[in-house]
């Protein structure tokens, strides 16, 4: 078992800049591929980011690309998203996902791949 707790939320302007973070607790943090996924009133999660377990690779949806920046500390157990340029539409849920792998230089992007979930920390940007 893995257990992940966000923090980092919370209400910015257009425009601003948040700090997502997540702490993994239970097993060797090291052997998990990362990911944030987000999900907005009356839609489905969607992938934001993924970070591969060696913290070489990662990957972004296109919505956040040059925006948004994950990176992990293996030592510390946590994965972290810096959100910048926020817009309106960057409001939701975030979600820190984990999932168990053997390639050191595969990151995720589906849902369905990920074994454990965090609870969820709100973002709102507001306009």
């Amino acid at each position: 078992q893995v257990q992940l707790a966000e923090s980092g939320g919370g209400l910015v302007q257009v425009g601003g800049s948040l700090r997502l973070s997540c702490a993994a607790s239970g097993r060797t943090f090291s052997n998990y591929a990362m990911g944030w996924f987000r999900q907005a009133p009356g839609k489905e999660r969607e992938f934001v980011a993924g970070i591969a377990r060696s913290g070489r690779n990662t990957y972004y949806a296109d919505s956040v690309k040059g925006r948004f920046t994950i990176s992990r500390d293996n030592a510390k157990n946590t994965v972290d998203l810096q959100m910048n340029s926020l817009k309106p539409e960057d409001t939701a849920v975030y979600y820190c996902a984990a999932r168990s792998s053997s390639k050191s230089s595969y990151y995720y992007t589906v849902p369905n791949d990920y074994d454990y979930w965090g609870q969820g920390t709100q973002v709102t940007v507001s306009s």
